[in-house]
């Protein structure tokens, strides 16, 4: 449920890495944000360009049950967002690890990727 190639931070957002940019990571939501938050009807991503900071919201996703904020897990410039979401939202609740992406950044302090949680550590995380 929780891939071993992906990090996660604890605002339940994935990170792989790499992204398809130079210098990128991808950014989602974890099977169990979208399963809590719902079906997903809109999302509000950052734009391409925007500065984001780690732990910091940098958009919005609005489910059937509510708006939830979308939180940077790392520090950096957006070079992507996953444009297929304006006309599917739901790719996030049917396919949160692959067509349900969010957004790609280029992290400014690679250090914060080793703050990130592995799938074990995060798994556990959700027990406790």
């Amino acid at each position: 449920m929780y891939p071993d190639d992906l990090t996660y931070s604890s605002e339940h957002e994935w990170v792989r890495r790499p992204g398809e940019h130079d210098g990128s990571v991808r950014v989602g939501i974890t099977h169990f944000a979208q399963d809590a938050l719902g079906d997903i009807v809109y999302a509000s991503l950052p734009a391409v360009g925007e500065i984001v900071t780690a732990g910091s919201p940098c958009g919005e996703l609005e489910s059937t049950k509510s708006v939830s904020d979308i939180y940077a897990p790392v520090s950096g410039e957006v070079v992507a967002r996953n444009e297929a979401l304006d006309a599917t939202p739901e790719l996030v609740n049917s396919d949160p690890y692959a067509g349900g992406w969010l957004f790609e950044v280029v992290p400014s302090d690679p250090a914060e990727l080793d703050e990130l949680m592995d799938a074990t550590t995060y798994a556990d995380s959700l027990e406790s």
